[in-house]
């Protein structure tokens, strides 16, 4: 890829942004990155103790009073000024994430980066458009009008399966309404979180706006969200995990966002495209190595189509080529790392008990042997209420079940306890009309699986969270709503002053 940078001479510094620039963490604990791929280490940095989290916190309140008092347009700027500068450094980004995740650099390069990018220069509009309710008189005698303003210091913790964009996602929304930020990313994936906040000051955005702590979760993770001068957290990960920031957070009272795990289904009605079908299953069950909470996890295939299916999902499957992450004919990298693929095929072996693996299931034990890969990987034949069904796995698995009525179809679907999102397959315009009333999830897409835009929100139903990443919803959830109301009558005894003292 090009002129590739030197990550450790890059961040010699430490692994910590804080007002304006990068130091080492103080915890006297160590924590090494590592290129899924290889093994290999990438980066070796101190983690950060509740201290620096302080400190974080800090600098993001000092700068908090200029940033939310500079105008709607002057913010807008700095966001265009930062797309520009994402801009040009794409190359840098798509090596890094894929460097530190094992991502397909096409996938990073043509996804990651660019929708990256895209989110900038989206909240960099919506910084001008901070929109209350019109000015009337709805009582009669006086005037009233709605007011959003910053709220204050946000602090928000990242995944590793999207380290740039759910950055990102965190961080644009909340200062294109004038907060200030303190984001903790996974410890696995902290680089292009790093690399955000500096190309942030490289755009011109004042010191402490974006400040970064790379800690462990238990310790820096969790005194950000209980830190007293915290007024919202926003979290993506687990729902166990959720959980845990829901309990602190709302010991505080905190606003919270929650953005949490995900089983989606995908359905195939009789009259479906069964080739588009077939593709759509390949494609959004292995996107970035099935480490993606949206991805096509159960397929539920009405019964005249479900062998064939079946048949040429496992096909297609077969043909995905393994590789070297930096190679353009790579389909898929390996999972994050040893420890995740080892989970996924865990899974998988036990199914075997229950179900069959039609392809896939396998650990390669060729030149990839050294990497945290795993083959695409079909199961049939398991039961509604299975482990396998049931359970988020985050790795390139794909369960297929067929059903019989639409009824049932859709029952099934909503049979987890999450509700991220899922798709429809059918030629039927009432069918897929129904399916998206019917199925709960945050998006229910029609004849296609994972595609997102900016302009659109995503976000969770049921056990899957609450709260919306991108789109004017995300940048609502950012701000404080004021009502204002001006006397108009310029009355010193109002009528209304009888229901406590006088008589009219």
């Amino acid at each position: 890829m090009g002129n590739r940078f030197q990550i450790k001479e890059r961040f010699a510094e430490g692994a910590q942004y804080i007002d304006g620039r990068l130091r080492s963490g103080t915890s006297g604990q160590s924590h090494t990155v590592v290129d899924p791929a290889t093994g290999d280490d990438i980066l070796t940095y101190e983690l950060a103790s509740t201290a620096d989290v302080d400190e974080a916190v800090a600098a993001a309140k000092r700068a908090f009073p200029g940033w939310s008092g500079s105008t709607p347009g002057e913010r807008s700027d700095a966001l265009h000024r930062l797309a520009a500068v994402l801009t040009a450094q794409a190359e840098d980004f798509a090596y890094a994430e894929s460097l530190q995740c094992g991502k397909p650099v096409k996938l990073t390069s043509e996804f990651d980066v660019p929708g990256t990018i895209d989110n900038t220069a989206f909240f960099a509009g919506a910084a001008r458009h901070l929109q209350g309710q019109a000015a009337a008189e709805y009582s009669g005698d006086h005037t009233s009008y709605v007011r959003r303003e910053a709220i204050g210091v946000v602090g928000s913790i990242a995944p590793w399966n999207y380290p740039l964009q759910m950055a990102a996602w965190k961080i644009l929304p909340a200062i294109a309404a004038g907060n200030t930020i303190v984001l903790k990313p996974a410890e696995l994936t902290p680089l292009t979180s790093l690399m955000f906040a500096q190309a942030a000051q490289e755009a011109g955005l004042p010191d402490g706006v974006i400040n970064i702590v790379t800690g462990a979760g238990r310790v820096a993770g969790e005194h950000l969200v209980g830190h007293p001068d915290v007024v919202m957290t926003s979290f993506t990960g687990s729902t166990a995990v959720g959980k845990r920031v829901a309990e602190i957070a709302t010991a505080t009272v905190k606003r919270l966002h929650l953005e949490l795990g995900g089983k989606a289904p995908f359905v195939v009605f009789d009259d479906a495209d069964l080739e588009a079908a077939a593709h759509g299953a390949v494609a959004g069950s292995l996107i970035n190595t099935g480490q993606d909470c949206t991805a096509a996890t159960r397929a539920y295939v009405q019964r005249p189509l479900h062998d064939a299916l079946v048949a040429r999902v496992a096909e297609l499957m077969e043909t995905v080529r393994l590789g070297d992450p930096f190679a353009p004919t790579t389909d898929l990298g390996p999972l994050v790392s040893h420890a995740q693929r080892d989970r996924v095929a865990g899974f998988v072996e036990r199914a075997r008990d229950y179900a069959t693996v039609v392809t896939g299931g396998e650990i390669p034990q060729d030149e990839l042997a050294e990497g945290a890969y795993y083959r695409p990987t079909l199961i049939s034949g398991a039961a509604q209420d299975s482990e396998i069904v049931q359970s988020e796995i985050f790795g390139p698995v794909l369960v297929v079940l067929p059903f019989d009525t639409d009824d049932e179809g859709l029952a099934l679907a909503n049979d987890t306890p999450y509700g991220l999102a899922a798709s429809a397959w059918t030629r039927d315009v009432y069918r897929a009309g129904r399916a998206t009333r019917e199925i709960k999830a945050g998006c229910v897409w029609v004849n296609d699986h994972i595609p997102i835009i900016s302009e659109m929100p995503h976000g969770g139903y049921k056990a899957s969270g609450f709260g919306k990443d991108m789109s004017a919803y995300s940048f609502e959830e950012y701000t404080q709503v004021k009502h204002v109301m001006y006397d108009n009558t310029g009355v010193p005894a109002k009528d209304w002053h009888r229901t406590i003292f006088g008589d009219r």
